[in-house]
């Protein structure tokens, strides 16, 4: 963190792409086409890291990014030759967007709601600037269940250091099935990874109107 509370770890933007490159080849990828497919109108990417996702735009729709590290974001504008549609980057954390209600017909965020401060306040930012009827597309790695769950649980500390404020034991989808302004339209859970990151979750959800 910088003096002001803004997320800064230079260190994990640096190592970020080359420690993931093999299972962004590999693993990520058609779940990234998941969460890319069909998409049109105008779309946020949530929290877009180093810009993994910018590539699976395929220029049919109108895309905005946030990222609130701007070491992530240094790498993220790398990306824009690599994308078909034109992205506009932001400066934003995920719990106070500068965007008006009901801008967006999509909003996308992949390994995102494992850094947030505050889950709950930031799905109810995606409330606010997803339209009714859209969508909210995620991939999320989530706690475990067993004796996995109790390495994530004692690992927890260190590692949320170490990976840019990244909690491992979060239950996420829990959270997103039961809020009241979203219906689930699919939502799968996958053993992808290594322990003490998995399983993940992957889904979309449409926001009530």
């Amino acid at each position: 963190m910088t003096e002001n509370g803004d997320p800064a770890h230079p260190l994990f933007a640096m190592i970020y792409d080359p420690a993931m490159a093999l299972v962004e080849r590999t693993i990520l990828k058609p779940h990234r086409e998941y969460l890319a497919r069909d998409l049109t109108g105008t779309v946020l990417d949530l929290g877009a890291g180093t810009g993994a996702m910018f590539p699976y735009f395929d220029g049919r729709a109108s895309v905005h990014a946030t990222e609130p590290d701007r070491h992530m974001r240094d790498r993220a504008r790398n990306r824009f030759p690599d994308a078909a549609s034109e992205i506009e980057l932001h400066d934003a954390g995920a719990a106070d967007l500068p965007f008006p209600d009901d801008h967006f017909d999509a909003v996308v965020s992949s390994m995102v709601f494992c850094t947030v401060p505050d889950v709950a306040a930031s799905l109810s930012e995606v409330r606010r600037v997803v339209r009714p009827g859209g969508e909210f597309r995620f991939l999320e790695h989530v706690a475990d269940d067993g004796w996995r769950e109790a390495v994530q649980t004692t690992v927890a500390p260190a590692w949320k250091r170490l990976a840019g404020g990244c909690h491992l034991t979060r239950r996420t989808a829990s959270l997103f099935a039961s809020n009241e302004a979203f219906d689930v339209v699919e939502m799968d859970r996958f053993e992808l990874g290594v322990t003490p990151v998995r399983p993940f979750v992957r889904g979309r959800l449409r926001r009530r109107a």
